[in-house]
């Protein structure tokens, strides 16, 4: 597949370095060269020029491309790029934007007419990601696939799970509810076997289906409760999109240190409580009152003062937190400290995009355990290669595992005795570099 990524920002140089393991053709236009350069060791191919240049574009043979990603942080360009690319022969073309009117439904068959097919809106998709934390509270991550039939969610193991201390073959007795794809261990990510054991803070990543998920609940010993109030501090674009779409569900108290962005707030959002607290002030969370509220979000400009807020939060009584963490090298950190959930726009823009390299529902795009391995949804062609055996039989390489399928319309786990038929969508789990390989076998 001929890829092309205009923008070598934070969401294209991610897209570009996780493609780049795919044996995929890339290439990736940006004006600044030293962006373009922190690509060098990787498998593409980088051009200098803007993407909104017709010599630029007639260069990189744009109208060979099956698809054109403009990610760079101009709306305008992107949207011209996308449209110039089109006109041009490009097969598929994708624009990020900044504008939530862009993505009403309205608005599709507008941007359509100027050849963009997909409209990529990274800090909307981050909100719906907040909203998905805030109504699965036991969780780390909850992930819907194919179209709701089964269930993948992301859970911090503590001392009182029942699975705690046990191999995965000495957990037969779960298997009808539950399959366990993938472990995060310190900085690892493990597709397991049956001697892999489960460990006190691991975090493990389980297929379900909706009617297990109590039984999953309870495996992993953990509790569910209703959210009601929701304390967020910051005020960036993520907060507004969130506190539109949850003012008919939720009390939300807004906190921020800048008093301009608090009166523009105030005035955007009225249904809202904001309230302005001086720069510095370690103690505002429990001035207050976070004990008080169900969910604490932090969404500040600082990854590092998001990670902390959480930490106080969590001293403070607070049961679960979500933090933008958008420095990648945080990450890890911030898992071990048990923060709850991780937001990072830029992976999810990123995972939006790639599903679309394997043809799935982009509403289900995700990208597992942020960018350690990937979860994706494929369709098993006729005559593929895992239609010919038992999924026992299929020799799959140690870094994929098939979590689940739909047959029928019904969601169902996969087992060693599954044998799956063409015309079956199912959820691959895999490490990072894999997907070339599912897709052979699949396809």
């Amino acid at each position: 597949m001929r890829i092309v990524i205009a923008g070598a920002g934070e969401v294209g140089t991610h897209l570009a370095k996780m493609l780049s393991f795919e044996e995929q053709d890339i290439i990736v236009i940006d004006n600044d060269e030293k962006k373009l350069y922190n690509l060098d060791n990787y498998n593409l191919m980088t051009v200098r020029g803007s993407a909104v240049s017709l010599d630029v574009l007639k260069n990189v043979q744009v109208g060979m491309a099956d698809i054109f990603i403009a990610v760079t942080p101009h709306e305008t360009i992107n949207v011209i790029a996308c449209s110039m690319a089109k006109s041009m022969g490009c097969k598929k073309a994708v624009a990020r934007i900044d504008n939530y009117e862009f993505m009403k439904p309205a608005s599709k068959k507008f941007f359509a007419s100027y050849g963009i097919d997909t409209l990529i809106y990274p800090e909307y998709l981050a909100a719906r990601e907040v909203m998905t934390a805030m109504e699965h509270t036991w969780a780390r991550s909850w992930f819907e696939m194919l179209n709701g039939e089964l269930i993948v969610a992301g859970v911090k193991i503590r001392e009182n799970a029942r699975i705690l201390g046990h191999k995965l073959k000495e957990l037969s007795g779960l298997s009808s509810f539950m399959h366990i794809n993938a472990i995060k261990r310190n900085r690892e990510i493990i597709i397991p076997g049956g001697d892999d054991e489960i460990l006190a803070n691991d975090i493990i990543y389980v297929a379900t289906t909706p009617r297990n998920v109590d039984d999953v609940v309870a495996a992993c010993g953990k509790e569910t409760h209703t959210a009601e109030r929701v304390l967020i501090m910051g005020g960036n674009e993520i907060v507004k999109q969130l506190a539109m779409a949850i003012k008919d569900k939720y009390k939300v108290k807004i906190l921020d240190s800048d008093l301009e962005r608090c009166q523009k707030l105030a005035d955007e959002l009225p249904y809202c409580n904001i309230v302005y607290y001086e720069a510095g002030n370690n103690d505002v969370l429990e001035e207050e009152g976070v004990e008080d509220y169900d969910v604490f979000v932090a969404m500040g400009d600082s990854s590092e003062s998001n990670i902390l807020s959480c930490v106080m939060a969590k001293e403070l009584g607070m049961r679960k937190t979500v933090a933008q963490v958008e420095n990648l090298q945080f990450i890890n950190e911030a898992e071990s400290l048990n923060i709850g959930t991780i937001i990072n726009k830029k992976l999810i823009a990123s995972s939006t995009i790639f599903q679309m390299m394997i043809d799935a529902d982009t509403d289900n795009a995700k990208c597992l355990a942020l960018a350690d391995a990937e979860v994706a949804e494929l369709e098993v062609a006729a005559g593929a290669k895992v239609t010919k055996a038992k999924v026992k039989d299929l020799k799959l390489s140690r870094d994929m595992t098939i979590a689940g399928l739909v047959r029928n319309g019904e969601g169902q786990l996969v087992t060693g005795d599954t044998q799956l038929q063409a015309g079956d969508r199912v959820v691959i789990f895999c490490l990072s570099g894999a997907i070339h390989k599912i897709e052979r076998m699949f396809g």
